[in-house]
């Protein structure tokens, strides 16, 4: 394996990481949507200082220029939510879509000769990371990228650490945590702040559509795997490196886009995760569901039985060839409901006619009581 392989899955798997830690939150909170507006409307405070205030683009400036302008897309979204004449959705679909809009105009008429073109915007090269050095006194120290996100996320680890009780409240109950005295607006600014500083980070080397992937598709693919939020906070990291690993040999076999690939994996662990996750997948609902109808049946049948026992029409009503027409039941689904309750010891069953045993009698009355 070269050296720019393994730099290029580093840095994925550090974006992947640094994008999914404050990733949690926004999902949790159900605004999966402001990722996508910040990592969208950033371009325009990138391009702006670029073009306006320096002509480095690998100025610290750029990074502060397009945080601000996250945060100032969050205000805005805000005021026009706070109107209580749009919802927050069509908030945000009238802000992003402007602020990148502008953005775009400025890269095609100032920025038309470099490399910061829409492409690069959209889709990103981590081909390229690697190329960017960081070298101090003439020493390299490997790729700018690495660097950049690895201290964003050292920023996110340290910012969730400290203020993990706060995030916590205030994502649950935000009207109990200004009860207690904690101010959700800071709390909200701060986080959006830092998702903002985040989608910069990444936003050169990833693009922006791998950066809304990757800071969503982990967290919910984790909320589909555990209910503790801690354990959704390490789950969405895991996820995001193994989809940005896998990713990145998947395009190295097809010869395919490396952040296009990544983007891809995502939705395939969120696909694998819809399907089996142990309590909230596909597969498992449907079991549930299946055995829940016949645990249902089998209670049916209890009550049938009881409601019957010791009264004159309980020969006739207590006889499995019975149960069809006065439950409507198919014959083969009466069958098998009399079989399973008769293994779990409800019934008996005797050449046809069925008894209740203590433990059905008393399934059927607390089911009556219930």
């Amino acid at each position: 394996m070269s050296s720019e392989t393994l730099e290029i899955q580093l840095i994925a798997a550090v974006v992947a990481v640094a994008c999914a830690l404050p990733g949690v939150f926004l999902v949790l909170r159900r605004m999966a949507m402001m990722s996508d507006a910040i990592s969208h409307a950033i371009l325009v405070g990138i391009a702006a200082a670029a073009i306006f205030v320096t002509e480095d683009l690998t100025s610290p400036l750029l990074i502060v220029a397009a945080a601000a302008t996250g945060v100032l897309t969050v205000s805005l979204v805000e005021l026009l939510n706070q109107t209580r004449l749009i919802r927050e959705d069509a908030a945000i679909g009238i802000t992003f879509p402007a602020l990148f809009s502008v953005g775009v105009i400025l890269i095609a008429r100032y920025a038309g000769d470099v490399h910061l073109d829409t492409d690069a915007v959209l889709l990103g090269e981590l081909a390229f990371a690697p190329f960017n050095r960081f070298e101090v006194l003439e020493y390299d120290l490997g790729p700018r990228a690495l660097w950049v996100m690895g201290v964003i996320l050292c920023v996110n680890v340290v910012f969730i650490a400290f203020f993990y009780k706060e995030l916590k409240l205030v994502t649950f109950d935000a009207n109990l945590a200004a009860t207690l005295g904690f101010s959700p607006a800071l709390v909200h600014y701060g986080m959006m702040t830092l998702v903002s500083i985040t989608a910069v980070g990444a936003f050169d080397a990833v693009g922006s559509i791998l950066v809304v992937a990757l800071m969503i598709a982990p967290p919910v693919t984790a909320y589909l795997l555990t209910n503790r939020l801690s354990r959704m906070i390490g789950l969405s990291g895991l996820i995001g490196v193994a989809s940005a690993v896998a990713g990145y040999w998947f395009a190295h076999h097809q010869d395919a886009s490396i952040a296009g690939s990544m983007g891809l994996m995502t939705g395939v662990f969120f696909a694998l995760a819809l399907l089996f996750a142990p309590n909230r997948g596909i597969v498992a609902i449907a079991r549930r569901r299946a055995s829940q109808r016949w645990e249902f049946a089998q209670t049916m049948l209890t009550i049938h039985l009881f409601s019957h026992e010791g009264l004159p029409e309980a020969e006739r009503e207590a006889h499995v060839n019975h149960l069809s027409s006065h439950l409507h039941w198919e014959p083969d689904f009466a069958q098998q409901v009399v079989r399973n309750a008769e293994r779990r010891g409800f019934i008996r069953n005797r050449s046809g006619r069925l008894n209740l045993t203590e433990q059905g009698r008393e399934m059927a009355q607390l089911a009556l009581v219930k």
